[in-house]
Protein backbone atom coordinates (compact mmCIF):
# COMPACT_ATOMS: atom_id res chain seq x y z
CA UNK A 1 0.00 0.00 0.00
CA UNK A 2 1.23 3.27 -0.97
CA UNK A 3 -0.38 6.52 0.90
CA UNK A 4 0.68 9.98 0.61
CA UNK A 5 -0.56 12.18 3.74
CA UNK A 6 -0.67 16.08 3.69
CA UNK A 7 1.35 18.08 5.69
CA UNK A 8 -0.52 19.92 7.10
CA UNK A 9 -0.28 20.72 11.34
CA UNK A 10 -2.25 19.21 13.55
CA UNK A 11 -4.50 20.34 16.03
CA UNK A 12 -4.32 19.86 19.68
CA UNK A 13 -8.03 17.85 20.80
CA UNK A 14 -7.87 21.30 22.93
CA UNK A 15 -8.12 23.11 19.45
CA UNK A 16 -10.35 21.08 18.22
CA UNK A 17 -12.79 20.59 20.97
CA UNK A 18 -12.71 25.15 20.56
CA UNK A 19 -13.63 24.55 17.15
CA UNK A 20 -16.71 22.77 17.88
CA UNK A 21 -17.41 24.06 21.19
CA UNK A 22 -16.96 27.96 20.51
CA UNK A 23 -17.49 28.50 17.00
CA UNK A 24 -17.22 31.93 15.60
CA UNK A 25 -20.10 34.05 17.77
CA UNK A 26 -21.49 35.92 14.58
CA UNK A 27 -21.94 32.58 12.94
CA UNK A 28 -24.64 31.27 15.90
CA UNK A 29 -27.83 30.76 14.23
CA UNK A 30 -29.26 27.69 14.97
CA UNK A 31 -28.99 24.98 17.47
CA UNK A 32 -28.30 21.13 17.49
CA UNK A 33 -31.15 18.93 16.32
CA UNK A 34 -33.51 18.04 19.60
CA UNK A 35 -34.68 14.43 20.26
CA UNK A 36 -37.07 13.12 17.71
CA UNK A 37 -35.44 15.26 15.07
CA UNK A 38 -33.24 13.88 12.50
CA UNK A 39 -30.03 13.94 13.23
CA UNK A 40 -28.20 14.75 10.13
CA UNK A 41 -30.01 17.96 8.86
CA UNK A 42 -28.40 19.37 5.76
CA UNK A 43 -29.34 21.53 2.97
CA UNK A 44 -29.95 24.10 5.06
CA UNK A 45 -30.61 27.88 4.80
CA UNK A 46 -29.20 29.57 7.23
CA UNK A 47 -26.20 27.67 9.53
CA UNK A 48 -26.41 26.09 12.75
CA UNK A 49 -24.27 27.35 15.85
CA UNK A 50 -21.67 24.66 15.49
CA UNK A 51 -19.83 23.35 11.98
CA UNK A 52 -20.69 19.89 12.61
CA UNK A 53 -22.61 16.76 14.99
CA UNK A 54 -20.96 13.62 16.07
CA UNK A 55 -21.89 10.59 14.29
CA UNK A 56 -24.83 8.82 16.40
CA UNK A 57 -24.10 5.44 14.91
CA UNK A 58 -20.91 2.30 15.25
CA UNK A 59 -18.63 2.74 12.54
CA UNK A 60 -18.17 -1.01 12.87
CA UNK A 61 -20.69 -3.17 13.50
CA UNK A 62 -19.67 -6.62 13.50
CA UNK A 63 -17.01 -8.78 14.74
CA UNK A 64 -13.44 -10.08 13.47
CA UNK A 65 -14.58 -13.65 14.03
CA UNK A 66 -17.90 -13.13 11.28
CA UNK A 67 -16.13 -12.08 8.25
CA UNK A 68 -12.89 -12.31 6.01
CA UNK A 69 -11.41 -9.22 7.88
CA UNK A 70 -8.98 -9.39 10.71
CA UNK A 71 -9.31 -7.20 13.96
CA UNK A 72 -6.78 -5.07 13.27
CA UNK A 73 -8.26 -4.74 9.60
CA UNK A 74 -11.43 -3.79 11.50
CA UNK A 75 -9.47 -1.48 13.98
CA UNK A 76 -7.93 0.06 10.70
CA UNK A 77 -11.29 0.83 9.36
CA UNK A 78 -12.95 1.78 12.26
CA UNK A 79 -9.90 4.59 12.98
CA UNK A 80 -9.84 5.84 9.73
CA UNK A 81 -12.83 5.43 8.15
CA UNK A 82 -10.93 3.54 5.31
CA UNK A 83 -9.47 0.06 4.66
CA UNK A 84 -6.97 -0.14 1.41
CA UNK A 85 -6.48 -4.34 0.53
CA UNK A 86 -3.78 -4.28 -2.68
CA UNK A 87 -3.82 -7.05 -4.63
CA UNK A 88 -7.59 -8.00 -4.60
CA UNK A 89 -7.86 -9.44 -7.76
CA UNK A 90 -5.01 -10.61 -9.82
CA UNK A 91 -4.29 -12.57 -12.99
CA UNK A 92 -6.86 -13.68 -15.07
CA UNK A 93 -9.99 -12.13 -13.12
CA UNK A 94 -8.78 -8.79 -13.44
CA UNK A 95 -8.27 -9.07 -17.37
CA UNK A 96 -11.69 -10.42 -17.99
CA UNK A 97 -13.09 -7.39 -15.25
CA UNK A 98 -10.72 -4.72 -17.68
CA UNK A 99 -12.03 -5.78 -21.07
CA UNK A 100 -15.29 -6.00 -19.75
CA UNK A 101 -14.54 -2.16 -18.32
CA UNK A 102 -13.48 -1.57 -22.36
CA UNK A 103 -16.82 -3.29 -23.48
CA UNK A 104 -19.25 -1.10 -21.71
CA UNK A 105 -17.68 2.15 -22.23
CA UNK A 106 -17.54 1.61 -25.89
CA UNK A 107 -20.85 0.71 -26.08
CA UNK A 108 -22.94 3.22 -28.28
CA UNK A 109 -26.52 1.95 -26.64
CA UNK A 110 -25.53 3.59 -23.72
CA UNK A 111 -24.61 6.88 -24.67
CA UNK A 112 -26.65 10.07 -24.15
CA UNK A 113 -28.46 7.75 -21.55
CA UNK A 114 -29.71 9.32 -18.24
CA UNK A 115 -27.28 6.83 -16.26
CA UNK A 116 -23.93 7.72 -18.55
CA UNK A 117 -22.60 10.84 -17.30
CA UNK A 118 -19.83 12.30 -19.36
CA UNK A 119 -17.28 14.88 -18.48
CA UNK A 120 -18.63 18.66 -17.76
CA UNK A 121 -16.82 19.63 -20.63
CA UNK A 122 -16.68 16.99 -23.56
CA UNK A 123 -18.34 13.70 -24.41
CA UNK A 124 -16.16 11.33 -22.68
CA UNK A 125 -17.83 9.26 -20.39
CA UNK A 126 -17.29 9.96 -16.50
CA UNK A 127 -19.18 7.38 -14.78
CA UNK A 128 -21.73 4.53 -15.94
CA UNK A 129 -24.14 3.95 -13.04
CA UNK A 130 -26.54 0.80 -12.33
CA UNK A 131 -23.05 -1.35 -14.00
CA UNK A 132 -24.27 -4.46 -11.84
CA UNK A 133 -27.22 -4.35 -13.89
CA UNK A 134 -26.21 -3.89 -17.44
CA UNK A 135 -23.26 -6.94 -16.91
CA UNK A 136 -23.32 -9.66 -16.12
CA UNK A 137 -19.00 -9.68 -15.17
CA UNK A 138 -19.73 -6.61 -12.59
CA UNK A 139 -23.57 -8.36 -11.21
CA UNK A 140 -20.92 -11.24 -10.44
CA UNK A 141 -18.32 -9.39 -8.61
CA UNK A 142 -21.13 -6.78 -7.16
CA UNK A 143 -22.52 -10.18 -5.32
CA UNK A 144 -19.26 -11.88 -4.55
CA UNK A 145 -18.68 -13.12 -1.18
CA UNK A 146 -15.62 -11.54 -0.82
CA UNK A 147 -17.24 -8.66 -0.78
CA UNK A 148 -20.38 -9.42 0.05
CA UNK A 149 -19.08 -10.64 3.25
CA UNK A 150 -16.73 -7.29 3.96
CA UNK A 151 -19.62 -5.35 3.91
CA UNK A 152 -21.90 -8.10 6.24
CA UNK A 153 -18.64 -7.44 9.19
CA UNK A 154 -18.69 -4.10 8.77
CA UNK A 155 -22.75 -2.85 8.38
CA UNK A 156 -23.45 -5.67 11.30
CA UNK A 157 -26.24 -7.01 8.94
CA UNK A 158 -27.18 -8.45 5.67
CA UNK A 159 -26.89 -5.97 2.70
CA UNK A 160 -28.01 -5.13 -0.39
CA UNK A 161 -26.45 -2.83 -3.48
CA UNK A 162 -27.73 0.56 -3.38
CA UNK A 163 -25.58 1.88 -6.10
CA UNK A 164 -23.13 0.76 -8.30
CA UNK A 165 -20.82 2.30 -11.30
CA UNK A 166 -17.75 2.60 -13.31
CA UNK A 167 -16.01 5.44 -12.45
CA UNK A 168 -13.48 6.72 -15.39
CA UNK A 169 -10.89 9.20 -15.59
CA UNK A 170 -9.83 9.65 -18.90
CA UNK A 171 -5.92 10.77 -19.16
CA UNK A 172 -5.89 15.06 -19.86
CA UNK A 173 -9.35 15.32 -19.69
CA UNK A 174 -10.94 13.61 -16.32
CA UNK A 175 -12.16 16.42 -14.30
CA UNK A 176 -11.80 16.14 -10.40
CA UNK A 177 -14.24 16.22 -7.62
CA UNK A 178 -15.04 18.64 -5.14
CA UNK A 179 -14.99 17.22 -1.35
CA UNK A 180 -18.14 15.44 -0.09
CA UNK A 181 -19.64 13.06 1.92
CA UNK A 182 -21.40 10.00 -0.24
CA UNK A 183 -23.98 9.57 3.31
CA UNK A 184 -24.74 13.59 3.26
CA UNK A 185 -26.20 13.23 -0.66
CA UNK A 186 -27.84 10.13 0.33
CA UNK A 187 -29.49 11.34 3.07
CA UNK A 188 -30.54 14.54 1.45
CA UNK A 189 -31.71 13.33 -1.77
CA UNK A 190 -32.17 9.34 -1.81
CA UNK A 191 -33.65 9.21 1.76
CA UNK A 192 -31.14 6.96 3.55
CA UNK A 193 -31.94 7.21 7.48
CA UNK A 194 -28.53 6.40 9.03
CA UNK A 195 -24.80 5.69 8.66
CA UNK A 196 -25.56 1.89 7.41
CA UNK A 197 -23.58 2.02 4.64
CA UNK A 198 -19.83 1.71 2.84
CA UNK A 199 -18.76 1.58 -0.57
CA UNK A 200 -16.16 -1.29 -1.88
CA UNK A 201 -13.92 0.49 -4.79
CA UNK A 202 -11.57 -1.90 -6.83
CA UNK A 203 -8.84 -0.23 -8.25
CA UNK A 204 -9.19 -1.41 -12.31
CA UNK A 205 -6.20 1.01 -14.01
CA UNK A 206 -2.87 1.60 -12.12
CA UNK A 207 -3.66 4.57 -9.26
CA UNK A 208 -0.44 6.86 -8.90
CA UNK A 209 -0.31 10.34 -7.74
CA UNK A 210 -0.91 12.20 -11.45
CA UNK A 211 -3.96 10.51 -12.49
CA UNK A 212 -6.54 12.07 -9.85
CA UNK A 213 -6.53 9.14 -6.99
CA UNK A 214 -9.28 8.94 -4.51
CA UNK A 215 -8.41 11.40 -1.45
CA UNK A 216 -9.62 10.98 1.93
CA UNK A 217 -9.45 12.84 5.19
CA UNK A 218 -8.83 10.29 7.75
CA UNK A 219 -11.39 10.13 10.89
CA UNK A 220 -13.90 12.58 9.29
CA UNK A 221 -15.92 9.59 9.44
CA UNK A 222 -17.06 10.22 13.04
CA UNK A 223 -18.81 14.09 12.62
CA UNK A 224 -21.69 14.82 10.13
CA UNK A 225 -20.90 18.38 8.29
CA UNK A 226 -23.99 19.85 7.44
CA UNK A 227 -24.12 21.35 4.11
CA UNK A 228 -25.96 24.77 3.07
CA UNK A 229 -27.98 25.58 0.05
CA UNK A 230 -31.61 24.19 -1.25
CA UNK A 231 -31.48 21.20 -3.25
CA UNK A 232 -32.37 22.24 -6.81
CA UNK A 233 -35.18 19.91 -8.95
CA UNK A 234 -33.22 17.46 -10.92
CA UNK A 235 -30.05 18.18 -8.95
CA UNK A 236 -28.16 14.74 -9.58
CA UNK A 237 -27.76 16.04 -13.84
CA UNK A 238 -25.25 19.01 -12.59
CA UNK A 239 -24.21 17.06 -9.56
CA UNK A 240 -22.56 14.14 -10.95
CA UNK A 241 -20.89 16.54 -13.69
CA UNK A 242 -19.45 18.99 -10.94
CA UNK A 243 -21.25 18.94 -7.61
CA UNK A 244 -22.22 22.18 -6.14
CA UNK A 245 -24.62 21.56 -3.94
CA UNK A 246 -24.05 19.46 -0.76
CA UNK A 247 -20.38 20.30 -0.41
CA UNK A 248 -19.09 21.33 2.72
CA UNK A 249 -18.06 24.76 4.05
CA UNK A 250 -14.24 25.65 3.75
CA UNK A 251 -14.04 25.98 7.29
CA UNK A 252 -15.30 22.80 8.43
CA UNK A 253 -13.09 21.22 5.82
CA UNK A 254 -9.85 23.54 7.30
CA UNK A 255 -10.47 22.34 10.86
CA UNK A 256 -11.28 18.63 9.79
CA UNK A 257 -7.58 18.63 7.43
CA UNK A 258 -5.87 20.49 10.03
CA UNK A 259 -6.87 17.68 12.32
CA UNK A 260 -6.59 14.80 10.69
CA UNK A 261 -4.82 15.10 7.04
CA UNK A 262 -5.58 13.64 3.82
CA UNK A 263 -4.56 10.55 2.54
CA UNK A 264 -4.64 9.11 -1.08
CA UNK A 265 -4.43 5.11 -1.18
CA UNK A 266 -2.34 4.18 -4.84
CA UNK A 267 -1.09 1.32 -5.91
CA UNK A 268 -1.78 -1.12 -8.92
CA UNK A 269 -4.84 -2.40 -10.87
CA UNK A 270 -6.64 -5.11 -8.29
CA UNK A 271 -6.66 -3.27 -5.33
CA UNK A 272 -9.88 -2.67 -3.04
CA UNK A 273 -10.53 0.19 -0.92
CA UNK A 274 -13.19 -0.07 1.10
CA UNK A 275 -14.72 3.26 3.07
CA UNK A 276 -17.35 4.40 5.53
CA UNK A 277 -20.22 6.39 3.62
CA UNK A 278 -19.52 9.25 5.48
CA UNK A 279 -15.62 10.05 5.27
CA UNK A 280 -14.72 13.12 3.48
CA UNK A 281 -13.24 12.22 0.10
CA UNK A 282 -12.89 14.25 -3.25
CA UNK A 283 -10.03 14.31 -6.36
CA UNK A 284 -8.26 16.07 -8.14
CA UNK A 285 -8.12 16.47 -11.87
CA UNK A 286 -5.91 13.80 -13.95
CA UNK A 287 -3.07 15.34 -15.40
CA UNK A 288 -0.93 12.25 -16.70
CA UNK A 289 -1.61 10.61 -19.87
CA UNK A 290 -2.98 7.91 -17.95
CA UNK A 291 -6.56 7.04 -17.08
CA UNK A 292 -7.95 6.05 -13.84
CA UNK A 293 -10.76 4.17 -13.67
CA UNK A 294 -12.55 1.78 -10.67
CA UNK A 295 -15.51 -0.20 -10.01
CA UNK A 296 -17.80 1.12 -7.27
CA UNK A 297 -20.69 -0.71 -5.59
CA UNK A 298 -22.55 0.73 -2.52
CA UNK A 299 -23.77 -1.55 -0.17
CA UNK A 300 -26.46 -0.37 2.63
CA UNK A 301 -27.99 -2.75 5.10
CA UNK A 302 -31.15 -4.31 4.79
CA UNK A 303 -32.95 -2.36 7.76
CA UNK A 304 -31.32 1.03 6.64
CA UNK A 305 -33.40 0.49 2.99
CA UNK A 306 -34.70 4.27 1.95
CA UNK A 307 -37.41 6.53 3.00
CA UNK A 308 -38.82 9.68 1.51
CA UNK A 309 -35.28 12.28 1.08
CA UNK A 310 -34.51 13.97 3.78
CA UNK A 311 -33.27 17.57 1.95
CA UNK A 312 -34.80 17.35 -1.24
CA UNK A 313 -37.96 17.20 -3.22
CA UNK A 314 -38.26 14.05 -4.07
CA UNK A 315 -35.82 10.90 -4.35
CA UNK A 316 -33.51 10.60 -7.27
CA UNK A 317 -33.77 8.60 -10.42
CA UNK A 318 -33.74 4.40 -9.75
CA UNK A 319 -30.59 4.30 -11.44
CA UNK A 320 -28.71 5.81 -8.73
CA UNK A 321 -30.60 4.17 -6.23
CA UNK A 322 -31.87 0.91 -6.24
CA UNK A 323 -34.24 -1.29 -3.79
CA UNK A 324 -33.37 -4.49 -2.49
CA UNK A 325 -33.63 -7.23 -5.01
CA UNK A 326 -34.58 -4.45 -7.19
CA UNK A 327 -34.67 -6.08 -11.13
CA UNK A 328 -33.86 -2.73 -13.43
CA UNK A 329 -32.99 -2.16 -17.39
CA UNK A 330 -32.49 0.88 -18.84
CA UNK A 331 -35.60 1.49 -19.85
CA UNK A 332 -36.74 1.78 -15.86
CA UNK A 333 -37.27 -0.60 -12.88
CA UNK A 334 -39.04 -4.22 -14.00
Amino acid sequence: MSVQTSSYRTLEQADLNAVVDSPDPQSRVRTAPRPGEDPYPTRLAEPFDMPWFNRREPVVKGRAEEGPLSQAQLDAFERQGFLFEPGFITGDELAELRRELAALLDNDDFRDRDFSITEPQGNEIRSLFAVHLLSRVFSRLAHDERLMGRARQILGGEAYVHQSRINYKPGFEGKGFSWHSDFETWHAEDGMPAMHALSASLVLTDNHHFNGPLMLVPGSHRVFVPCLGETPDENHRQSLKQQEVGVPGREALRALIDRHGIESPTGAAGGLLLFDCNVLHGSNANMSPDPRSNAFFVYNRLDNRCLAPFGASRRRPRFLAHEPGERWSPEGPI
